[in-house]
């Protein structure tokens, strides 16, 4: 496969986790894989944790991702929900650790706001928004928003270290005209 790099995004929960793979070639991202591991059927919540676990370590296995985009636990009124969901995500985290896959955390709002511009979007309004960015047919668009909602994660994390402008560092005016002189009109 002919790629730069591939980015595995993921939506960390105890009931479902969402997953998108991104493949980068070039500039241009594009859909390689995206789907959800429902863990309901499990009772005990250990069990889901090791689901977790093995379903991250498959998709590394499978995928081959260089970079591991996960969305960070945001802070809600239930203590105990928050207690599992930051567990969920230590599993994913530990699963790209054990294959030494460099880790970004992005909140929420943050994704949200990459990819749709605006941080309250709803998850259909982001999930809208992946499938025109990244021409994804409706056929292949998931009825469960997990699913986008990690696929965001991963593209949030190509949007925020493919910044253009990032690539060369200025230290004012003169410093810009003085490597850019093409740029300068008199």
């Amino acid at each position: 496969m002919n790629k730069d790099r591939i980015i595995l995004g993921i939506d960390p929960g105890t009931i479902v986790m969402g997953y998108g793979i991104l493949v980068v070639e070039g500039k241009k991202p594009r859909l390689e894989a995206m789907g959800i591991l429902q863990l309901d059927k499990f009772e005990d919540h250990y069990l889901r944790l090791r689901k977790i676990f093995d379903r991250v370590l498959s998709l590394i296995d499978q995928y081959h991702p260089d970079e591991l985009a996960i969305e960070a636990p945001f802070f809600g009124k239930n203590v105990q929900s928050m207690l599992k969901l930051g567990r969920a995500q230590g599993v994913a985290m530990a699963a790209a650790l054990e294959r030494d896959i460099p880790i970004f955390e992005y909140a929420p709002l943050k994704i949200k706001m990459s990819i749709t511009g605006n941080g309250n979007a709803s998850k259909e309004q982001v999930a809208g928004m992946l499938q025109r960015i990244l021409h994804i047919p409706g056929e292949s668009m998931l009825p469960q928003l997990d699913a986008t909602d990690g696929l965001a994660a991963a593209l949030c994390h190509y949007y925020q270290t493919n910044n253009p402008v990032s690539e060369k560092k200025y230290s004012g005016w003169k410093d810009f005209i003085a490597k850019n002189p093409g740029k300068v009109k008199k």
